[in-house]
């Protein structure tokens, strides 16, 4: 956002030039956006002067060069004049002619248009034989246009456009533009205008700043009687339109043209620069259509009106482009075809040009967010998109378009005729005031400020306040969208009266300590347990593709999809945490780690899992773990992925005090996280003391496995966080050190080929269980070996038991005795499974 000190000034009643320029652009950095540059335009023309043509002669040795003699009335010192006082300058410029006046770059000055770049500095030189001291410059040269074909003719506007005078005073481009980051202003609409920064300029300066008087006549009636109408005041909550007749279109006022060329603004014509200049003053923009070509465009009546776009319909803008339209597009359009995006920009079709007699103006406000989406989704980035994107008032669009029909009409000619308005009862004094108590003030802010001092503050910046005692009824100007509760009062006050001239102290608090947050403190202990046992932790996106979903087994149609991706590789809110992780195993392998554990704590979400109570999806806080070894390089794990994650699993159990059981599926579960895992080689993971499930452990289905390049020895596990943060909550996790000596009895089964150790591991714990319970034993169980012959049926699995008596030492047939009963125990129920 360009703020220009002088077209501000000519609407302002506070004299913003006494301000000085580091004053204001301290303040504006302090109390309202941060300040990108500042041009000081007076450095750009200071030495560019208004000189009178006295004589004009043809060059004797050039058709189409020129000798000039100037007065500058002897303002330029070190310069060569001639027996008079005058300059002589050489000119190829077709319209130079006696008694005008121009505008003189004299030798040693920087032509303005190379400011900015690789000044280009003149000095006296031969054309032709004839000296010339620097040029006569055309609006381009003056960076005020592109126009070349001929020098500026400056017109006798005033006493102080005269020869002699300074270029940039006379035309009012001694001026400071000051750039404010436009993302300071996201919630603050009416700061995207002159008129909006000079009045918060004059607030934060304590002055009391006054708009002018058509500017907060928000009771103004727009003419009645064009054919229009709006169905969707959802997306367009006002639309306005104003029909003007029998105008003129020429060139700009050099005024109106210098304000816009100093904002960055290129002038085009006195009808679309009207349009940018009052868009520019009170940032509500505004179009500008063509009636005669619009009327070639309806099947009947002349009429435009709002409407969503068709998909597919096409739409050629006023650069030229065309852009194919969706459903999402807000468009103003005949009864026959979309002539403009609204918001955005306009169409070629009805564009306003030199021949144009008749126009429709439009003046409109529509949904912030819609035209967001359609600006990003066209890639389309203009001013009015900047402005509409930041919700403006619709109790401006009346006074705008009043105003502006006003000027177009003093410049162009014609006359008003008919005209639209959706919502012609929309009144300013409809919202109640927000009452705020001083006190309350002062205790968020930590000041001292008395009533009568915030309103004043307050009122400063045009907003109604009524004191009582200690008491405000504070009413915001129509253009402030952004106050609605008192925390927005407080805010504004602070802003205002400066928040450094606020006291620097630091808020007391009490010594003791916070009680700690269970959730963060358990996570930072698995993230302990997994660290040490040499897992690494990643952190992915939330969001993934359909291609992985289906790698994975998963129904895309069960997940959430994301209307406005980032990326194609960013479209749904994954189900599972787990095949995000099996999506880095090939890039771990590939990049030389030959055996690694990673895992994720993050959530998901699932369309099965429904909404809550504010309509959102219902997030499952999910904890996943994946192994993968390359067994090539590590021929000793092949064939024993499935146990190398539940080492994992088991020894987080064991280091939080508690255990799982490990049952056994008949079928293939129908739930999405279980989709990456084979069945057949996997296990539900269920809590001991509850028995709910948890989640699943076991090794990936071949599908998977070959979709994302999985290496053989590929397992893992995926539980829910929650519940095993419950599950280990309501345990006892210290167990005191064994007082006796430990001993080891290693027991080796032989089982069927499929049989699966999940069960086995379960009739373990249930017998060390039974034994446990009948004498003061501490028995603890850990895979040792599995071996199997290629012929064979059958394989041998070894299991280590680690047995202590909590108050003796156990003797050798003590200990025989109890590994002899779970050896039997196992042996009999194993027999009762193969039956």
């Amino acid at each position: 956002m360009k703020f220009s000190i002088n077209w501000a000034q000519k609407y302002s009643n506070v004299d913003l030039k006494a301000i000085s320029p580091d004053q204001l652009i301290a303040s504006i950095g302090e109390q309202l956006g941060a300040v990108e540059e500042v041009e000081d335009l007076a450095q750009k023309y200071k030495d560019v002067y208004i000189v009178k043509l006295v004589r004009v002669v043809k060059h004797p040795d050039s058709d189409k060069l020129s000798l000039c003699l100037i007065d500058d009335a002897k303002q330029v010192k070190n310069v060569k004049r001639n027996a008079d006082g005058l300059v002589q300058i050489v000119c190829g410029a077709p319209n130079v002619k006696v008694g005008m006046l121009a505008a003189w770059i004299p030798p040693g000055a920087i032509v303005p248009s190379t400011f900015s770049g690789k000044p280009l500095v003149l000095e006296a030189k031969k054309l032709r034989g004839k000296t010339s001291h620097g040029m006569l410059a055309s609006p381009k040269e003056l960076d005020l246009s592109d126009e070349h074909e001929g020098i500026l003719e400056v017109p006798a506007k005033n006493k102080q456009v005269k020869a002699g005078a300074l270029f940039g005073s006379a035309y009012g481009l001694d001026d400071l533009v000051i750039d404010l980051e436009n993302k300071m202003f996201t919630h603050r609409p009416d700061c995207f205008g002159m008129l909006g920064v000079a009045r918060e300029l004059a607030g934060i300066n304590n002055q009391q700043f006054e708009s002018p008087d058509w500017y907060t006549a928000t009771g103004q009636k727009i003419a009645s009687g064009f054919d229009s109408k709006n169905d969707i005041p959802s997306e367009v909550p006002r639309f306005t339109l104003q029909v003007v007749k029998g105008i003129e279109v020429k060139p700009s006022s050099q005024e109106i043209q210098n304000s816009l060329i100093a904002v960055g603004s290129k002038p085009i014509n006195n009808i679309v620069d009207l349009t940018n200049y009052y868009m520019h003053l009170t940032a509500q923009p505004t179009h500008a259509f063509d009636y005669d070509k619009v009327k070639k465009l309806c099947a009947g009546k002349v009429s435009i009106f709002p409407r969503l776009a068709k998909t597919g319909e096409k739409l050629q803008l006023l650069t030229g482009k065309t852009i194919e339209l969706t459903d999402k597009d807000i468009v103003i359009a005949t009864d026959k075809q979309p002539i403009a995006l609204a918001g955005i920009m306009g169409g070629k079709a009805t564009e306003v040009d030199s021949t144009t007699k008749n126009i429709i103006i439009e003046c409109a406000n529509f949904n912030m967010y819609t035209i967001r989406r359609s600006s990003m989704h066209h890639g389309l980035f203009t001013d009015a998109v900047t402005r509409f994107n930041k919700g403006q008032s619709s109790l401006q669009n009346a006074v705008v378009l009043s105003k502006l029909t006003q000027a177009i009409v003093e410049d162009a000619g014609g006359k008003a005729a008919d005209g639209y308005d959706s919502n012609p009862e929309m009144l300013a004094d409809h919202w109640p005031a927000i009452k705020v108590n001083s006190d309350f003030v002062n205790s968020r802010l930590g000041s001292d400020i008395s009533a009568t001092e915030m309103a004043s503050l307050l009122q400063n910046v045009e907003f109604s306040v009524a004191v009582k005692e200690k008491s405000l009824a504070v009413s915001p100007p129509y253009w402030r969208t952004d106050i609605s509760i008192v925390e927005d009062i407080v805010e504004e006050i602070g802003r205002l009266y400066g928040y450094s001239k606020l006291p620097v102290e630091l808020p007391s608090r009490l010594i003791r300590p916070v009680v700690k947050n269970s959730e963060l403190q358990f996570k930072q202990d698995l993230r302990r347990i997994l660290s040490a046992a040499g897992a690494n932790e990643v952190l992915s996106y939330s969001f993934v593709s359909e291609k992985l979903l289906t790698n994975c087994g998963q129904d895309p149609s069960e997940a959430y999809k994301l209307s406005n991706a980032l990326s194609p590789q960013l479209q749904y809110y994954r189900m599972s945490l787990t095949p995000s992780l099996l999506s880095r195993v090939h890039q771990n392998i590939k990049a030389g780690y030959s055996k690694f554990v990673i895992y994720e704590i993050n959530k998901t979400h699932l369309k099965s899992h429904g909404v809550d109570s504010e309509g959102l999806p219902i997030e499952m806080e999910m904890f996943s773990l994946v192994y993968g070894s390359d067994s090539k390089q590590h021929p000793a794990k092949a064939g024993s992925a499935y146990y190398q994650a539940k080492a994992y699993l088991d020894h987080i159990a064991q280091k939080l005090g508690t255990s799982f059981h490990y049952q056994k599926l008949d079928k293939k579960p129908a739930y999405q996280v279980a989709s990456p895992f084979d069945w057949q080689r996997s296990a539900l993971v269920t809590d001991h003391n509850s028995g709910n499930t948890l989640g699943m452990i076991g090794e990936f289905n071949r599908s998977t496995a070959r979709n994302l390049k999985l290496p053989e020895n590929c397992s893992g596990f995926e539980i829910n966080y929650k519940q095993l943060m419950e599950s280990v909550g309501s345990l006892n996790r210290y167990l005191a050190l064994a007082k006796f000596p430990s001993t080891t009895k290693d027991i080796t089964i032989e089982v069927p080929l499929d049989y699966c150790y999940g069960l086995l591991a379960g009739y373990v714990e249930h017998v060390i269980e039974q034994l446990a319970a009948k004498q003061p034993l501490r028995i603890s169980s850990q895979l040792i070996d599995i071996f199997h012959k290629k012929s064979a049926k059958s394989k041998n699995i070894t299991i280590r038991i680690t047995m202590s008596n909590k108050d003796k030492t156990l003797t050798s047939d003590q200990a025989t005795a109890i590994s002899e009963q779970i050896s039997k125990y196992l042996s009999d129920n194993i027999q009762k499974t193969d039956s």
